[in-house]
């Protein structure tokens, strides 16, 4: 007997997890199923399963599939993934249907018959063109895999996004210089520049903790993420997001419906939702989402309801991330709070420190702000 249908907010967006990997990154602390490919079509049916609980066909603005790798799913799996899609999350006329590659699984065959399913966005995972970078962060593929793929991408798909990762350890600053003329010289829509973390409990921390790797010095990479945006912004690309540049036109639209704290649906292992006011996280193993969704139960394991004023305080955080900011009136419009109820002290001292900026209208970070954006928007918290 299967779980009563969801409760459908307004929401436009979903987010589909695909966990298959063929490797699982040293650093990667996502939802992932290395080994697992016999486990494929249970999964593709388990998923189902949970987005045809919507009950009916709920037409969305944007669609994103991630992972693990989509790309590493064969053609005919992939075929049966955008069907279930086609049907229970229907894309609406000029909406965005993303999906997450690898340059070594992502080829012109498979590009080609996505296309044909309406994914006009594909984000790649190059991370850096230099071999030892790669090696470092476990990532299988060469630097060679990574023109055709994104020729590939924009030949069938149209838009093609780039993952960039700085302040990894043994990376020089002329190398990432080089990885950003690399990324540029391919002319993508958009760049994506992410400065590594180490994840508790993932292999690359183990191997911090125990002095098998030493992380690059704070002021080198801050170096790194000033040359980003020196860079990426001289040759037209928009800083709209913390981590995000892009090509006028050419923002990642579902992204901005997080930065917006709006709803999304989110499906499959590990997947992350946010519907109704309701947070909710589905179990990150593979055969525990099977299990749990084939039996007509529900995959959640973790639900939170937040209250008015942690709502607020969050989407005042989220907006942050975003170049225009947090808007005034807009805030006070989806939140009932005004801004500076929350964090007026907070907000004067940045500001006053060079780190945000305040029109009246809204509020921003400044460029020096974005240096340390993660310790403002904790304090905001």
């Amino acid at each position: 007997m299967s779980e009563s249908n969801i409760v459908v907010e307004v929401s436009k967006s979903a987010y589909i997890h695909i966990p298959f990997c063929a490797h699982h990154c040293g650093y990667c602390d996502f939802a992932v199923a290395e080994g697992k490919d016999h486990l494929v079509a249970l999964y593709l049916e388990a998923l189902a399963e949970e987005v045809s609980r919507l009950g009916s066909p709920h037409p969305v603005q944007t669609l994103f599939l991630g992972g693990g790798t989509p790309s590493h799913l064969k053609l005919d799996q992939l075929r049966n993934l955008l069907e279930t899609l086609a049907r229970w999350l229907p894309l609406e006329p000029g909406g965005e249907f993303s999906l997450e590659a690898n340059p070594d699984s992502f080829e012109a065959e498979k590009a080609r018959l996505i296309g044909r399913f309406g994914v006009n966005r594909i984000s790649l995972g190059v991370q850096s063109f230099h071999a030892h970078v790669l090696r470092t962060l476990e990532r299988r593929h060469d630097p060679e895999h990574v023109a055709p793929a994104v020729a590939a991408a924009k030949q069938f798909n149209g838009c093609v996004s780039i993952d960039l990762i700085f302040g990894v350890p043994g990376q020089t600053l002329d190398e990432w210089a080089e990885d950003l003329r690399q990324a540029l010289a391919l002319a993508p829509h958009q760049i994506s520049t992410y400065g590594l973390t180490f994840e508790k409990g993932t292999r690359l921390w183990k191997q911090k903790e125990h002095g098998d790797v030493r992380p690059l010095a704070e002021d080198l990479e801050l170096h790194m993420y000033q040359h980003a945006m020196e860079t990426l912004e001289a040759a037209g690309y928009e800083q709209y997001e913390i981590s995000s540049f892009a090509k006028p036109g050419q923002r990642c639209r579902h992204n901005q419906v997080y930065w917006a704290n709006e709803p999304c649906f989110g499906f499959g292992v590990g997947a992350a939702a946010y519907v109704n006011g309701t947070r909710t996280l589905n179990v990150r193993n593979v055969e525990g989402y099977i299990r749990k969704v084939l039996a007509g139960e529900s995959p959640v394991f973790q639900s939170e309801t937040l209250g008015p004023e942690e709502r607020a305080r969050e989407t005042l955080t989220l907006n942050l991330r975003r170049k225009e900011g947090v808007s005034r009136q807009r805030f006070r419009e989806q939140t009932g709070f005004d801004v500076d109820a929350l964090a007026s002290e907070a907000l004067r001292r940045h500001v006053a420190a060079g780190l945000l900026e305040d029109d009246g209208d809204s509020v921003r970070f400044t460029q020096a702000g974005r240096y340390v954006a993660d310790s403002v928007i904790a304090e905001l918290l």
